[in-house]
């Protein structure tokens, strides 16, 4: 098994794959990169069981097929001390004795064979459904909701990206009970209703990869794996099992006292003000009036309290919230509208956050966040 290839494409290959393999390995065996050598197109694998990616890419200097395990470590230190030159990989399936020959060395590693790395997940024809997504969608479907996932080891369902597929398009959902995000686009074209529960890992590859795509994503998935298929790319992962719980029933129909800000301005003084909150409980309040919200934070073990002013348009009784400012300030940026919408019912109730004008007709987004008592 022999072949050239560039050190720099190689690298490159290697360092997006290479992201899915786990320190804590529990099979010695994932801490390799699967080498298999068809023709001319070589197929990169990694794997941490749960997740496996995989990379092809054509090469023009190719003699003798096969496959092998390499050390992934070595092998990217050593690639990444190399400028952009022509390696030689000429392998031993035999012994798995690999030698890397480059313009002024020669570098020797041991392989394992390929037959203990793992086979990677199938899905069953006859339960799975598929569907052909822009990368854009689907990158903004997890870069809206990725962040409000949960970690939470009772309830698992609620650790991953909740995917529906029905007649309105598709929705893109998380939550971790102190706040909910619900991401849809109306422009994807559904063949049947389906769901799953994306992990938050898998879902992190993907927005990495999704970066540098302009295409199209192929997506297919049965009740325990999906499969994300992409120009030089493929990823299969498992999916969280479980039922995810009814969330439209948690967002509220009627908050009658709204409020128009400006999302950056809002953002930033919930940033500064937050400083000054309390370690414990990091919240900062708002104070509404007509034309006036009043962002407010203190810490009286400190002596320490900061507020500052803002104009907006503010329709409702006046009111006094809080919340916890991380939480806040993480939903204000990850809306991309100029002005947003803060609708309320009570200081005690579920809050709405959403754009005051959408720029894609094609796209809606809501953000729900608890709020904090505020002590007397």
């Amino acid at each position: 098994m022999k072949f050239v290839v560039s050190s720099t494409e190689l690298l490159s290959h290697l360092s997006v794959v290479s992201r899915v393999i786990s320190s804590k390995n529990t099979l010695p065996i994932l801490d390799n990169f699967l080498f298999n050598l068809e023709g001319n197109e070589l197929e990169i694998t990694a794997s941490d069981l749960e997740t496996t990616l995989v990379t092809r890419f054509s090469l023009e200097n190719v003699s003798d097929e096969g496959t092998v395990a390499i050390p992934y470590k070595i092998l990217i230190d050593t690639l990444k001390e190399f400028s952009e030159q022509p390696l030689t990989f000429d392998i031993n399936p035999g012994t798995q004795n690999i030698t890397i020959n480059s313009e002024n060395g020669q570098f020797h590693i041991v392989g394992q064979p390929a037959d203990d790395f793992p086979q990677r997940a199938m899905l069953k024809p006859e339960d799975s459904h598929s569907v052909k997504l822009s990368a854009e969608i689907l990158l903004n479907g997890i870069n809206k909701t990725i962040f409000a996932t949960a970690d939470d080891e009772m309830r698992p369902m609620m650790n991953g990206i909740f995917t529906e597929l029905n007649e309105q398009g598709i929705t893109f959902v998380s939550s971790d009970a102190h706040r909910l995000v619900r991401y849809r686009r109306k422009d994807v074209q559904v063949e049947a209703d389906a769901s799953f529960i994306l992990p938050k890992k898998p879902a992190q590859l993907l927005k990495n990869m999704l970066v540098k795509e302009t295409g199209f994503v192929n997506v297919q998935f049965d009740d325990k794996n999906a499969v994300f298929t992409m120009p030089g790319y493929t990823m299969v992962c498992r999916l969280v099992e479980g039922n995810y719980p009814n969330y439209n029933a948690v967002i509220p129909v009627d908050n009658p006292n709204r409020m128009i800000v400006d999302r950056v301005d809002l953002y930033n003084s919930v940033r500064r003000v937050s400083i000054y909150s309390n370690a414990a409980s990091n919240m900062v309040k708002l104070s509404l009036t007509g034309n006036q919200c009043t962002v407010s934070a203190e810490d009286l073990d400190f002596s320490v309290s900061a507020f500052e002013r803002l104009s907006c348009e503010y329709e409702g009784t006046e009111m006094e919230i809080g919340f916890k400012s991380i939480f806040l300030s993480e939903i204000l940026a990850n809306i991309s509208s100029t002005e947003v919408v803060l609708s309320f019912s009570e200081p005690s109730l579920a809050s709405l956050v959403f754009p005051h004008i959408n720029d894609n007709p094609d796209e809606d987004i809501l953000m729900l966040l608890m709020p904090m008592m505020i002590g007397d």
